[in-house]
């Protein structure tokens, strides 16, 4: 376990779901563009359907193009079959949902020796989210907003922005800085053809701390790595602070009216490297 994803060339802005009991979306899905795939053994698979699922997806693959998998939950009929699937080189990662406690996370990384994505969905993960976060072979938590809600009891406002979810959006980002994690992925936008509420979602994904966004249609990865991406205005905010402070030796120094001092200068610096550019 190295902290990056096998396979995937740089991390994730936007990973998209296809139900492991469609395999003829897989190739879809790959041609979409999104930065990681993840084919789902749990919610998108009905019971009588997860075997015939399994074995589709170990038809399909391929260690040149590897796969993020969505298990099914410790403790259910289906979890020890899919964790030994997942020992397939051409599965990149494990995500791991209704993840509430570190007994599940370490057996998934110690039978597969894989990179695990614990899924935070219910009050025991996040009572948990620490330990969890901190188990090696963890590289990025994320965020199951629907199960969460339906767990707890909460009714969102209709209005889609889930103002209701907040604190524990915070929470994963907290949890995840704690533990020196990658910053973790937010939950589905569910209204799939509303490309403004998308937008809008992750734009407030982004502001949150959040550094990437499951989707649950090929059509919204676009917009998610979009969001997530520095725009231009964005890089060249950041070079003209890191010239201005390098011009001054180290000193505060205004850029663009704004007191510059080593705090903003770093948060520069980070946006020219998630830009792929030098700092």
């Amino acid at each position: 376990m190295n902290g990056s994803t096998p396979g995937l060339q740089a991390l994730p802005r936007a990973y998209l779901f296809v139900p492991a009991d469609r395999p003829e979306r897989f190739a879809k899905a790959r041609a979409s563009g999104a930065d990681a795939v993840i084919v789902d053994l749990e919610d998108a698979v009905a019971p009588e359907a997860k075997a015939r699922a399994r074995d589709a997806l170990a038809g399909a693959l391929d260690e040149s193009a590897p796969l993020v998998v969505r298990i099914n939950a410790a403790g259910t009929p289906w979890f020890d079959d899919d964790l030994e699937l997942c020992r397939h080189p051409g599965v990149a990662a494990v995500m791991l949902p209704k993840a509430e406690g570190i007994d599940a996370v370490c057996t998934v990384v110690e039978t597969t020796f894989k990179d695990v994505l614990p899924i935070i969905e219910s009050a025991r993960g996040l009572q948990e989210i620490h330990s969890i976060a901190r188990v090696p072979g963890v590289i990025r938590l994320a965020f199951g907003s629907v199960d969460l809600a339906l767990d707890l009891g909460i009714d969102c406002d209709p209005d889609g922005a889930e103002i209701e979810l907040l604190a524990f959006r915070s929470q994963l980002v907290l949890g995840s800085r704690l533990a020196a994690l990658a910053a973790p992925v937010d939950g589905v936008s569910t209204a799939i053809h509303d490309v403004q509420r998308l937008q809008v979602d992750a734009e407030r994904s982004s502001r949150l701390g959040f550094g990437a966004k499951l989707c649950i249609h090929p059509q919204q990865v676009a917009t998610v790595q979009a969001v997530f991406a520095p725009s231009p205005q964005r890089i060249a905010w950041a070079r003209r602070v890191c010239e201005a402070f390098a011009a001054t030796g180290g000193a505060a120094v205004a850029v663009d009216g704004q007191m510059v001092d080593l705090p903003v200068v770093q948060r520069a610096r980070a946006v020219l490297r998630d830009a792929g550019l030098n700092a």
